[in-house]
């Protein structure tokens, strides 16, 4: 039986595609939508008052941001290394280099859980080869790597209760999940959901207020939900074949908003950022407690 499709979709007016759009985060106290162009090297804004996209160019590529619990501005993943960053004016301040030692690496995306800690997953630029890692990033500015030989990480999304972490491997079509131990340590990771044939890839991802997994498919120009269990729920298609990531956002948590990808693809709306109706609510985003 196919799944359901539906929800409205639509497109965000602005004057410029993102090569690889990813990582959107809805910041309440802003009341906007913050993602990255990672290999355009810009951080926009869209504003859900008035629906202005404010832009930022950054030094290197800008993977991530996550903001901050007991101070303005971000924790970004810049390049390969941890940073806090602030806007108007930009400044950026290091806080950890877990890789410096892997020169085709990057970061890739990342998320906070309820007790302010970031995961976040590195990967070659290249896309090819197994020297990606899983890191987490505590409070006190410490990065440790808790799992290693991922080829694209994508993700992650921290279960609704905090008992499991879920981190995507798009190269292998496999969603893994992993156990959150009390001390912040990892048990060993197992396959959640496989991606069959047609689905596309798995991409960023997020939960809704039901414990529903919430999927951008690469390659497969739709966002999926998936049940608690693992069980393809429903989809919504986009005008875009590379769909990136999603999150919800707006007072009620009710909105989602998608990115996509140009780089590549010649479809008109690749690189677009998308709102669709999810038909439920999402959780609050967690920010970095230090």
């Amino acid at each position: 039986m196919r799944p359901p499709s539906g929800g409205s979709v639509r497109t965000i007016a602005r004057d410029r595609r993102d090569t690889l759009g990813e990582g959107p985060m809805w910041s309440a106290r802003e009341n906007a939508v913050y993602w990255v162009d990672i290999l355009g090297r810009r951080l926009n804004r869209l504003s859900l008052a008035d629906a202005a996209v404010a832009t930022w160019d950054m030094p290197d590529v800008v993977c991530w941001v996550i903001e901050r619990a007991g101070a303005p501005g971000f924790v970004a993943g810049i390049g390969r290394r941890f940073v806090h960053l602030s806007l108007d004016p930009l400044a950026i301040e290091p806080i950890a280099a877990p890789e410096d030692d892997r020169d085709g690496n990057r970061f890739n995306d990342a998320k906070a859980d309820a007790a302010g800690r970031i995961w976040a997953g590195s990967m070659p630029f290249t896309c090819d080869r197994p020297t990606g890692s899983l890191y987490r990033l505590d409070i006190d500015g410490t990065a440790t790597r808790v799992d290693d030989g991922y080829t694209i990480p994508n993700g992650p999304a921290v279960s609704p209760d905090g008992a499991f972490l879920l981190q995507t491997d798009t190269a292998r079509d496999t969603i893994y999940r992993y156990a959150i131990r009390d001390d912040g340590s990892l048990a060993d990771r197992t396959p959640f959901v496989v991606f069959e044939d047609g689905w596309g890839h798995p991409d960023g991802m997020t939960f809704d207020v039901d414990g529903g997994l919430w999927v951008a498919c690469w390659g497969g120009s739709c966002v999926t939900r998936f049940t608690p269990d693992g069980r393809v729920d429903r989809r919504i298609a986009l005008p875009a074949s590379q769909v990136t990531s999603c999150t919800f956002a707006g007072p009620a948590l009710d909105r989602m908003f998608v990115t996509s990808a140009a780089d590549g693809v010649d479809e008109e709306a690749g690189g677009c950022l998308f709102e669709v109706d999810p038909g439920c609510r999402g959780l609050p985003p967690m920010r970095f407690g230090g």
